[in-house]
């Protein structure tokens, strides 16, 4: 009988160690990835400082939209219009800009975010069209009309004041991108773990069906998390216009894959129900450190998809897997 209940005891201490480490794969993933790259990239700079604050420079506009995405799968849904989203609102900053000055700038690009995602959550949760087709659909929607504004050429920011707050400046060495990302991580992270509307979120993709019967709205729930979703793509956006001092419909083009792949490999389940926004930045940051080491390594651009792809699967794969 003791030994029976001692074998338990350890089968039990040996499912929880398995069951936390598949949860924390991530982190571990990351280190162990940053770790490979150090000694093996050390002769190429890897370790450079400079080069570290490019990883986040390049990497801080897939986590603004990714921490938002947390919000949009963990209630149970996708948006797939982020990145188009984010290029339609360099162009619609930029000629706001040319217009009218900076703060017209920062209004037309919110505008054009909030506007899109009202659209997003009107389509889905009162017409009923899913969110995968209704985000599809405006995902070509919103790159043709950023094309027509533009006449598919690059329109210049012309303030420097926007260019600085929105992705351009640093403090010392620091990019005014890492602060952004900080402070949005940290509001999402409250939002999501520390309050009524975080808690609905998760219930409404954990089950929308019983969350409908403890009285939570989940047609506003997610009308709301589709609005975030576009407004956090339209910051994105103004974090690209401010960086490369442009807008360009191409800006943003494929990143709704990356910004997906960063929470899922965060820990947020693509079911609902589950989701961290610290893991998701840690996540797009991992995306970003690949990025930058297969770059570095010297592959032909072919060879760093196929490898990009290869690592993003088994840690999703790793993290995913239950004892």
């Amino acid at each position: 009988m003791n030994s029976t209940k001692t074998k338990n005891q350890k089968q039990n201490i040996l499912g929880a160690f398995l069951s936390d480490w598949r949860q924390n794969i991530i982190y571990i993933g990351f280190l162990v990835i940053f770790v490979i790259f150090a000694i093996t990239l050390n002769d190429k700079g890897f370790l450079n400082p400079n080069n570290l604050l490019n990883i986040v420079r390049q990497t801080a506009m897939i986590a603004v939209m990714a921490i938002a995405m947390t919000f949009v799968l963990s209630a149970g849904e996708i948006d797939l219009s982020v990145g188009a989203v984010a290029g339609l609102t360099t162009v619609t900053v930029a000629l706001a800009i040319a217009a009218a000055g900076p703060v017209a700038g920062v209004l037309a690009g919110l505008a054009t975010g909030i506007a899109v995602g009202v659209v997003n959550g009107w389509l889905t949760t009162r017409v009923g069209i899913p969110s995968f087709l209704t985000t599809l659909a405006m995902m070509g929607i919103a790159k043709g009309i950023a094309m027509w504004l533009s006449d598919t050429a690059a329109v210049p920011i012309l303030s420097q004041n926007f260019a600085w707050i929105f992705g351009g400046g640093s403090i010392g060495r620091i990019p005014v991108l890492l602060f952004w990302v900080l402070a949005l991580g940290f509001i999402g992270h409250v939002l999501l773990r520390r309050t009524g509307f975080g808690r609905r979120v998760l219930a409404t993709g954990g089950s929308e069906t019983a969350s409908r019967y403890s009285g939570i709205d989940t047609s506003n729930i997610k009308f709301k998390v589709l609005v975030m979703s576009s407004a956090a793509a339209a910051l994105a956006g103004m974090f690209y216009a401010g960086r490369l001092q442009s807008g360009r419909f191409q800006l943003g083009e494929g990143d709704e894959l990356s910004v997906i792949a960063a929470a899922v490999l965060g820990g947020t389940s693509l079911f609902g129900g589950k989701g961290t926004v610290i893991g998701t930045i840690v996540g797009a940051l991992m995306i970003g450190l690949i990025n930058n080491g297969l770059i570095l390594m010297g592959l032909e651009f072919s060879q760093q998809l196929i490898a990009r792809g290869g690592i993003i699967i088994l840690a999703v794969a790793l993290s995913q897997k239950r004892s």
